[in-house]
């Protein structure tokens, strides 16, 4: 991934929710290194859905999309990891 698509994910990870920013951001810099440009474009999307569907898909309040389950599960994992 190069750098402006880095910066335009990061720019689109700040959200306006607090309980967003301190997860989506942390998981973005620590995982982007892993991101191939498909990947960059599908994280791009999930990142249009709105704020109180992201957050009920990462809190487990509901179901995610099928399209956005993966990213989902990446991101209670990574969220997992920092807890622990």
């Amino acid at each position: 991934m190069i750098d402006e698509q880095l910066k335009k994910l990061h720019w689109a990870s700040r959200r306006g929710m607090l309980e967003l920013d301190v997860v989506l951001i942390p998981y973005l810099e620590q995982e982007a290194c892993h991101f191939d440009d498909a990947k960059s474009a599908e994280y791009a999307i999930f990142l249009e859905q709105d704020d109180p569907d992201l957050y009920s898909w990462i809190m487990g309040y509901e179901t995610p999309k099928p399209e956005f389950a993966a990213f989902v599960a990446d991101i209670k994992e990574f969220i997992n990891k920092q807890i622990k």
